[in-house]
């Protein structure tokens, strides 16, 4: 017996458009990606990282919103986030979370304080470190400075529902130090893994990396 090969049109609908619909759902509700723009997180994230940011490690949001649909966590302290620029929402920053809500900080000689306590830091070498820099283990995580005797930064208090996010690269960074504390609303998630970094992008198409300058070493590094 002969068989009519020919699809219906909702067989032809479902397969133009379930691909789109999975891709949506998995960038609304999963795993967004992000490129880093500047070394403001440097040495943890590099200019040209690639890095997928956890949309469900807190909660759930509206699609194209900054309303919870659910929230079942909170951010804390050390944790790199990815987030809405309080001044200018369609920016998104990348930062690691200082303080938060109800927390005081402070900086003192690039020692930060929080509620009076200051975190554990310790100068080390890096081999692989430019000129002009100091290398410090804060808290677990490498930061750096260019004058860390210079880094100061008067006691304020993180006001409910809100954080305190700073630059690991202290001495280049556009961070709380300078524009405030980030609504928790505008938390967009938590950065997971790099999943591709290069030196360079392409000349012709400036978002896709130059395969020849791709960092081997870097690929599936968690972001910690």
């Amino acid at each position: 017996m002969s068989r009519d090969l020919r699809g219906t049109w909702p067989q032809a609908l479902l397969t133009f458009f379930a691909p789109l619909v999975f891709i949506f759902g998995l960038r609304w509700a999963i795993l967004e990606p992000y490129v880093i723009p500047s070394g403001s997180m440097i040495p943890t994230l590099l200019i040209h990282d690639h890095i997928l940011a956890n949309k469900l490690a807190y909660g759930l949001h509206i699609p194209f919103s900054s309303s919870w649909i659910f929230q079942w966590s909170h951010p804390r302290r050390g944790e790199v986030v990815v987030f809405r620029f309080p001044e200018t929402p369609d920016v998104f920053y990348i930062k690691r979370i200082l303080a938060i809500s109800g927390d005081e900080i402070s900086v003192q000689n690039g020692t930060v304080y929080i509620n009076g306590q200051p975190n554990d830091i310790q100068s080390i070498k890096v081999s692989s470190a430019e000129e002009g820099f100091e290398y410090f283990q804060e808290n677990g995580h490498l930061v750096r400075y260019q004058s860390k005797e210079d880094s100061q930064y008067q006691t304020v208090r993180v006001p409910e529902g809100h954080f305190f996010v700073i630059g690991d690269n202290r001495d280049q960074s556009y961070d709380s130090r300078f524009w405030g504390f980030v609504p928790e609303k505008n938390l967009v998630g938590r950065a997971a893994r790099i999943w591709l970094s290069c030196d360079k992008m392409l000349p012709s198409a400036s978002f896709i990396c130059d395969p020849a300058t791709i960092r081997w070493d870097r690929l599936l590094l968690d972001v910690k």
